[in-house]
C-alpha cells in the first residue's frame, strides 16, 4: 500500500510538471494576446471556450454529476479568477518582476494557511525546500535587483493568497466528487466573472479577433482544459505544498522558452535562482511519506 501511494504521488508530480511546462511556454503567447485585445476579453473567450469543451467532455464520458459539486467548483473558480484578476491589476502599478516574485510567494503561504486552518504539519525538509524555492524565485524574477514596495505589490500579495487558496481548496475538494465536473464548473465560474468584468469595463467580448485565434487554441486546449483537469485530478495524490513547489517551475520554463524561441539571455542571478528552485523541490523529497502531512 505504501509503495502504491508513492507511485501515485510520483506520477501526480510528473503530470503537474507537464502542466507547469504548458503554463510556462504559453506565457509569451498569452502576453501577446492580451496586449492586442485586453486581459478580460482574452480571459472571457479563453475560459468560455474551455468551459464548453470541458462540459462536452463530461457529457460525452457520462461523468456522474451531483449538486454538491456546484459550490465546490464555484469556490475553486472564485479563487482561480482572483489569481488572474489581482495579478493583472498588480501589473498596472508594479513591475512584472515584482509581480512574478510576489505571486510566486504562494509557495510559502500554502503551508502557512494549511497549518493555520487545517492543522497540517510540514516536514523540516519541505519547509527548507519552500524557503529555498522562494529565494530562487526572487533571483529568477528580479535577476537579483532590489524591490521597491508600492501599491501594486499589495495586489500581487493578494494574488498570491488567491492562488494559494485555489491550490488548497482544489486539494480539499478533489478527494471526493467527480474531478471532470469540478474542472468544468470552476472554468465556467472564471468565464462568468471575466465576462462581468469585461462588461463593467465596457469591453466587447463577443467579437471575433483573428489575431488571437491561434493563442486561444493553444491556451484553451493545453494551458486550460488539460492543465486544470490534471491539477484537479492529481492533487488527490500529492499535497498542496508540493503542488506549489512544482508550480514554481513556471517561470523557469518561461525563461527557458524565451531563451530558446526569442534568444533572451538568462543572467547569472536568474540561472542561480532556477537551480535553487530545482534544489528546493529535491530537498523536499528528503523525508518519509506521511498521510496527514502537507509535505
Amino acid at each position: 500500500m505504501h509503495e502504491m501511494s508513492k507511485v501515485k504521488r510520483i506520477s501526480a508530480d510528473l503530470l503537474l510538471v507537464v502542466t507547469t511546462f504548458f503554463w510556462g511556454v504559453t506565457f509569451v503567447v498569452v502576453k501577446d494576446a492580451i496586449s492586442g485585445v485586453g486581459v478580460f476579453v482574452f480571459l472571457s473567450q479563453r475560459f468560455m471556450l474551455a468551459a464548453f469543451l470541458m462540459a462536452a467532455i463530461c457529457l460525452l464520458l457520462r461523468r456522474p454529476f451531483t449538486i454538491d459539486l456546484l459550490p465546490r467548483g464555484a469556490i475553486m473558480g472564485f479563487f482561480l479568477f482572483g489569481g488572474y484578476a489581482f495579478q493583472t491589476a498588480a501589473l498596472l502599478y508594479t513591475s512584472a518582476s515584482n509581480a512574478a516574485f510576489l505571486t510566486g510567494l504562494n509557495v510559502v503561504l500554502i503551508p502557512i494557511l494549511g497549518t493555520i486552518f487545517y492543522g497540517y504539519r510540514v516536514s523540516r525538509y519541505t519547509l527548507m525546500g519552500v524557503l529555498l524555492a522562494a529565494a530562487g524565485l526572487y533571483l529568477l524574477s528580479t535577476n537579483g535587483g532590489a524591490i521597491s514596495p508600492n501599491y501594486g505589490d499589495l495586489l500581487a500579495v493578494i494574488c498570491a493568497v488567491s492562488v494559494g487558496l485555489h491550490v488548497i481548496y482544489t486539494g480539499k475538494y478533489a478527494v471526493s466528487g467527480d474531478v471532470y465536473w469540478l474542472t468544468a464548473i470552476q472554468l465556467g465560474v472564471v468565464a462568468l466573472l471575466s465576462l462581468m468584468f469585461s462588461f463593467f469595463l465596457g469591453a466587447r467580448v463577443m467579437v471575433w479577433h483573428r489575431e488571437i485565434a491561434w493563442a486561444l487554441v493553444i491556451t484553451v486546449i493545453f494551458a486550460t482544459v488539460f492543465a486544470f483537469l490534471v491539477q484537479t485530478s492529481m492533487q488527490r495524490f500529492t499535497s498542496p505544498t508540493r503542488t506549489a513547489l512544482i508550480f514554481c517551475l513556471e517561470p523557469v520554463f518561461a525563461a527557458l522558452y524565451a531563451w530558446f524561441a526569442a534568444g533572451e539571455r538568462l543572467g547569472v542571478p536568474g540561472f542561480i535562482g532556477a537551480l535553487m528552485i530545482l534544489a528546493g523541490m529535491i530537498l523536499s523529497e528528503f523525508k518519509g511519506f506521511h498521510s496527514n502531512s502537507w509535505s
